[in-house]
């Protein structure tokens, strides 16, 4: 089979290494060259996927058998034409088009399904987002509609905290739709995300749930499994089922959940594999995220998916602007015990960008706090340099 993935950063990479080792052929698609899943791609493109005849020239020129989007600034709505080419769409193109756009995933959630979801309103200009803030109080929390890895997301305690967020707000956001999601805070006691894997013949499973924690609304750790109630788990699945069945398609969904003393809340949710769900390239699975979401794609059926080991990821993060970075520390990472690391290869680097993740895992019995701890002393061994 022939996939056209857009966008081409780490997830992507990880993706099409799957995909290749069951022989099937990636074109990798991005705005920049050498993005990392091109580096292991069989061909790749570099467009502004913004750009709706870009993208339809690409999907002429090599008529995919499947369409894989990995990043939200894509041309989405172009998506149901391609499927009434025959072109399957990931997980299909009323997914790609709601989720992309936190505006269409939250009514969605909200009003279509009745989820329990933080209080929230929209805003187009910085006035409409001062009304949003009154409405749903402080602190709260404001993001594009278009962002991913916490781009362009914080926080409003204050009065004097309202322009700030808007200006940045608008600086992070994706695409062209200037518009963000202002949300009441949720006192959470954790936040989770829930693997959930769609089958196109075959019933759905989820996976161990996954914790994690953000810094500037980017995850730093996360850690599976991660500590829920069954009460609470069985309905963090109730939710991630409906929702995903109102989307459609087949595919790995990255479902997040805030755990309060009030219940679970509905969070955010991605039609693909979650930035939180590499631990599971610590084994943690008998098949990691990306082998689901192939595997779910191409309709090869999957039995069950067995929690096998406790593991946790940590993010090994830059620092500085460079260009060509390298590495430093790597031989101590790879001299500990229990430990792995993955390098994305991004040709260029910035302040807090994430550029690898260090992997620990250890037996089912072990801590869930000590494995973190390893893992978090293991990715702060690298350094990157210009």
């Amino acid at each position: 089979m022939k996939i056209l993935l857009l966008g081409s950063g780490e997830l992507g990479k990880e993706f099409t290494i799957a995909a290749q080792r069951i022989g099937q052929t990636i074109i990798a698609v991005d705005s920049y060259e050498n993005a990392p899943a091109m580096q292991v791609a069989h061909d790749f493109e570099v467009i502004n996927m913004l750009d709706g005849e870009a993208l339809d020239r690409i999907v002429a020129k090599h008529n995919p058998d499947f369409i894989v989007p990995e990043i939200e600034a894509i041309r989405t709505e172009r998506f149901y034409d391609y499927e009434k080419q025959g072109i399957t769409v990931v997980p299909s193109a009323k997914a790609a088009n709601f989720t992309m756009n936190r505006r269409a995933i939250r009514d969605l959630a909200s009003k279509e399904l009745g989820l329990k979801t933080a209080n929230y309103r929209y805003a187009t200009t910085a006035e409409e987002l001062q009304l949003g803030v009154k409405a749903v109080g402080m602190p709260c929390v404001v993001k594009p509609l278009m962002s991913s890895s916490g781009k362009g997301q914080s926080t409003i305690k204050t009065e004097a905290d309202i322009e700030k967020a808007w200006n940045y707000a608008v600086e992070g956001s994706r695409g062209d739709v200037v518009e963000v999601i202002v949300e009441a805070f949720v006192k959470f006691n954790s936040e989770i995300t829930l693997l959930t894997v769609v089958q196109n013949n075959n019933p759905t499973l989820f996976c161990a749930p996954i914790g994690h924690r953000q810094e500037r609304g980017d995850y730093q750790e996360s850690w599976q499994p991660a500590r829920i109630s069954d009460k609470d788990l069985y309905e963090a699945q109730d939710m991630a089922e409906q929702v995903t069945e109102a989307l459609g398609g087949a595919g790995l969904f990255g479902v997040e959940f805030f755990l309060t003393d009030d219940g679970v809340y509905f969070s955010e949710l991605s039609p693909r594999p979650h930035d939180t769900g590499m631990v599971t390239l610590a084994g943690t699975q008998n098949f990691n995220e990306f082998e689901l979401h192939l595997r779910a794609i191409l309709s090869l059926p999957i039995f069950e998916i067995t929690l096998e080991k406790a593991g946790a990821s940590a993010v090994i993060s830059a620092s500085r602007n460079a260009t060509n970075p390298t590495y430093a520390g790597i031989e101590k990472i790879a001299a500990l015990p229990k430990t792995d690391f993955r390098i994305f290869g991004k040709p260029t680097s910035r302040p807090y960008r994430r550029m690898g993740v260090a992997l620990v895992h250890d037996t089912l019995e072990t801590p869930i706090e000590e494995v973190v701890e390893k893992a978090k002393s293991a990715a702060r061994l690298v350094t990157v340099h210009s």
